[in-house]
């Protein structure tokens, strides 16, 4: 303790101010949801207790349906017809989220998946993750990143489909059926 009687300031995370901050108009609409290709993509933030994150912020970046990058000028600019590649979501008070996407192709021996990143009260840095397809169980057995995966944890990065054909994919930041995490 100083002499002078004075207590360190604890430290400090960065916000809660993500879903505050940095969403906007058309960030879940990677592609129009009118499109025919298009598919919805859904799920929660939750934290270590199962309680729901409210103020998170969940993005994704994906390849097309021909496995392609976008990689053009202005790819991340919504321009109502066309595929972005990108997109940004705040959860609601039931910590849920969405997506209008196109199901994406693999790249290479990979499997198709959509990277997702999530902010959130007490993350200094956003934590990375996969969503893997459950259709495409063969794919899984090739894609050299899920082969990294302990085998027991593998389920925690495949969605599940629910009956009205969307895909829903539950992020929880810790605790039973916590989900793998990737380090860049």
């Amino acid at each position: 303790m100083p002499d002078n009687g004075l207590l360190p300031t604890p430290s400090q995370t960065v916000g809660p101010f993500f879903h505050y901050a940095l969403p906007y108009a058309g960030g879940p609409e990677v592609v129009p949801a009118w499109r025919p290709e298009a598919i919805t993509v859904r799920g929660r933030v939750l934290d270590g207790a199962g309680a729901p994150v409210g103020d998170a912020l969940v993005e994704i970046w994906q390849a097309d349906g021909t496995g392609a990058v976008p990689a053009r000028p202005g790819g991340y600019k919504r321009a109502g017809h066309g595929f972005s590649g990108f997109g940004r979501c705040e959860t609601d008070a039931a910590g849920a989220y969405w997506f209008s996407t196109l199901k994406p192709a693999g790249i290479g021996a990979g499997a198709p998946y959509i990277a997702v990143l999530v902010f959130a009260r007490g993350l200094l840095k956003p934590v990375r993750t996969r969503l893997y397809f459950p259709e495409d169980a063969a794919a899984h057995g090739t894609d050299p990143l899920l082969a990294e995966v302990p085998a027991d944890r593998r389920g925690t990065l495949i969605a599940e489909r629910e009956e009205d054909g969307a895909y829903r994919f539950d992020v929880r930041l810790q605790g039973e059926r916590e989900t793998v995490f990737f380090a860049i």
